[in-house]
């Protein structure tokens, strides 16, 4: 049986020139980065090549590349960093955002005694940001605010120019965790009044193992661990050469091929909310996820009964989907995100599901999806 994979958000396929890219890595540039001798300046150069490269991208400085193992590190190292070294006292963040944010803002608040604000999304998902201001208002205290740029469960895209501006107006620093969004958008951080972001390579057909942070230049962010003087002294120890080679190749080929790729899931995103509408009657999709305006890779979908076992059906027919982030769909518990948007009766009564694209996914995959959820939702008793 035939595999249908459409759980990108979670990770999506390696392309295949990054492996290939990679395995020349391995094999010709073994190198430790660190080293004086030529073999050693070899590796450092590749790694200063793409630093360069994803500088050029973002329109930002490359010693503001400070590469990582993944999104959740850059995230733990910015918050953490915020908290520990430039005095930050107060967070501003929601309900919406990705587990290793969440989480960490809660342990500062247990350990450092950090003052959090969660700001309440509307039924949509949506931050108002009439709300960001109010805070920013109403306190003397040093402030981060951390809101991501596309939330991972639903698509949303917050207006990251526009709280920047707000959070400068307030004299605020602003982290935007964009793991969805860098190598799937055309990002200006030359244009943006942010001062820290974060990515993960895998996100966009890189390697797993593989990120970054963006960091400021003069943030006077220290290390979160010690032991060398490897990306400019904030990340001690060796770094994975090919991983960041990896990395660069795959933001090179999706920068390159931007417009054809995003041109292409959006038309499969669309075809999907038509055969989904016409396989499940009363179906609903979460937030602005069917909409023009939301992620194009993400559709959050919510099925008119309720399965908490529809994973795993799906999984044993072939088609790999999320019944929310990667993060959470083994908790056994709905996400804070369907918390916040859904009401009891949906809860209840009704099933989430992510259904998430690249441009590798086809008509016929979402064929076999509508098939497969059809036929469940017509085993439902009084469905058939």
């Amino acid at each position: 049986m035939s595999k249908v994979y459409l759980d990108n958000a979670a990770t999506t396929p390696l392309d295949e020139k990054v492996i290939d890219t990679m395995v020349e890595a391995m094999r010709l540039s073994y190198g430790n980065p660190s080293s004086t001798h030529s073999i050693g300046q070899e590796a450092k150069a590749l790694i200063e090549g793409v630093r360069r490269q994803v500088a050029d991208y973002l329109k930002v400085q490359p010693g503001e590349i400070i590469f990582t193992s993944c999104g959740t590190e850059s995230n733990n190292m910015i918050i953490r960093g915020c908290v520990e070294h430039l005095g930050v006292e107060r967070i501003i963040t929601s309900p919406m955002e990705h587990k290793c944010v969440a989480e960490t803002i809660r342990d500062m608040k247990a350990r450092r005694n950090v003052e959090v604000v969660y700001l309440k999304p509307d039924r949509m998902g949506d931050i108002p940001l009439v709300q960001l201001e109010e805070a920013l208002k109403n306190s003397e205290k040093k402030t981060l605010v951390s809101l991501m740029h596309a939330n991972n469960e639903i698509g949303n895209l917050l207006d990251i120019k526009k709280v920047g501006d707000i959070c400068a107006e307030h004299s605020a620093l602003f982290h935007s965790d964009t793991v969805q969004t860098i190598g799937h958008l055309d990002l200006d951080f030359s244009e943006i009044n942010i001062d820290f972001a974060s990515c993960s390579a895998h996100k966009f057909h890189g390697p797993k193992g593989a990120g970054f942070a963006f960091i400021r230049k003069n943030s006077r962010l220290k290390p979160m661990f010690y032991g060398g003087s490897q990306e400019r002294e904030l990340r001690a120890g060796t770094e994975n050469v090919c991983g960041i080679v990896g990395l660069g190749k795959a933001m090179e080929i999706s920068m390159e091929n931007l417009p054809e790729y995003q041109k292409k899931i959006s038309e499969i995103k669309e075809y999907a909310i038509s055969r989904l509408r016409e396989a499940i009657p009363g179906i609903k999709f979460n937030g602005h996820s069917a909409e023009s305006h939301s992620l194009y890779t993400v559709l959050s979908v919510l099925l008119p009964f309720s399965n908490p076992l529809i994973g795993l059906q799906l999984d044993m027919k072939g088609i790999a989907v999320s019944q929310g982030s990667a993060c959470s769909s083994g908790a056994g518990k709905p996400s804070m995100v369907m918390l916040s948007i859904l009401d009891a009766y949906e809860m209840e009564h009704c099933t989430p599901l992510r259904v998430s694209f690249s441009h590798q996914t086809t008509a016929e995959d979402i064929d076999r999806l509508a098939s497969a959820l059809k036929e469940l939702y017509d085993e439902k008793p009084g469905n058939s």
